[in-house]
């Protein structure tokens, strides 16, 4: 195993793991933004007000997208087992 090989294996792992936390994180936050707009021009100051709603909106993206975040993490796998063989020379 080469270090090109490490630096290749290393980028794709990134590169998964930013697609799949990226809509989870991007919604959460917009909705944290949303939340502290709010807060900001009413001026509630509850706790409660900041998480739940971002709880919520994490989960509904979570339930919508699991599909898609299964087969990206399932290929991703299926590539790297598959090209173990090539690794071990």
């Amino acid at each position: 195993m080469t270090p090109a090989d490490v630096i290749a294996l290393s980028q794709n792992a990134v590169k998964i793991t930013m697609l799949l936390s990226g809509p989870i994180l991007m919604v959460g936050m917009a909705v944290g933004l949303v939340i502290a707009l709010f807060q900001a021009i009413t001026q509630i100051q509850e706790m409660t007000l900041t998480f739940v709603p971002k709880i919520f909106a994490v989960m509904l993206t979570v339930l919508f997208l699991a599909s898609w975040m299964i087969t990206m993490m399932v290929e991703y796998t299926h590539d790297l087992i598959t090209s173990i063989p090539l690794l071990i020379r």
